[in-house]
């Protein structure tokens, strides 16, 4: 009786410019799997959390982002007094899948409801129209690298400055027809 060994298989993560290797019987078995990683100490500090899909194609494994998530201690450490926050959630439409967007500001002192409420409106319609024209795994890369809070906070700055400008939450909710078609022509092949 043959026993099957586990090894090592490569995994590359384009987004980050990387690749790391995980422990599987096939190649095969990776596909559809899911893989959370800390990206903390490349940011430098910046807690964020990202959850990747593995997808297998010529036996090469790459991993796309699903999910990017803000861990709640960093947001707590930047919390003073005499301080006002804005939370929103909302959808938009990507060049290929529809994403959820929860930014999240600090102001740097209290604020009344109306300026709240202006900093939320703005922020919404700045993403809606930068966003729309990009596909869903430009915008991962462009969070991670801080490439789109930059620009935003500094259009928000004409309506009231901000200390903090992040966006807390990404998730990818549904991908486009393209890639759903391509999803099913690779079962259709696997099958055969």
């Amino acid at each position: 009786m043959a026993i099957k060994k586990k090894k090592f298989f490569e995994v590359k993560i384009p987004i980050m410019h990387s690749s790391l290797e995980l422990l599987a019987y096939a190649i095969e078995d990776l596909n559809n799997k899911t893989i959370k990683l800390d990206l903390t100490r490349q940011l430098r500090g910046k807690s964020i959390e990202v959850i990747f899909k593995i997808k297998v194609e010529n036996n090469t494994a790459t991993a796309t982002p699903t999910k990017l998530t803000l861990l709640p201690f960093f947001i707590r450490r930047m919390f003073r007094k005499n301080i006002s926050y804005v939370e929103d959630s909302f959808s938009i439409e990507c060049k290929d899948a529809q994403i959820r967007v929860k930014p999240f500001l600090i102001t740097r002192k209290k604020v009344s409801r109306v300026v709240r409420k202006a900093l939320r409106n703005a922020t919404k319609e700045w993403l809606q129209d930068n966003l729309k024209d990009k596909s869903y795994e430009n915008v991962f890369s462009e969070v991670i690298t801080n490439g789109l809070q930059k620009p935003l906070s500094l259009y928000l700055k004409k309506i009231y400055p901000l200390a903090l400008c992040e966006i807390r939450v990404l998730n990818t909710e549904k991908l486009r027809e393209q890639e759903k078609l391509k999803i099913q022509v690779e079962k259709i092949e696997k099958i055969k």
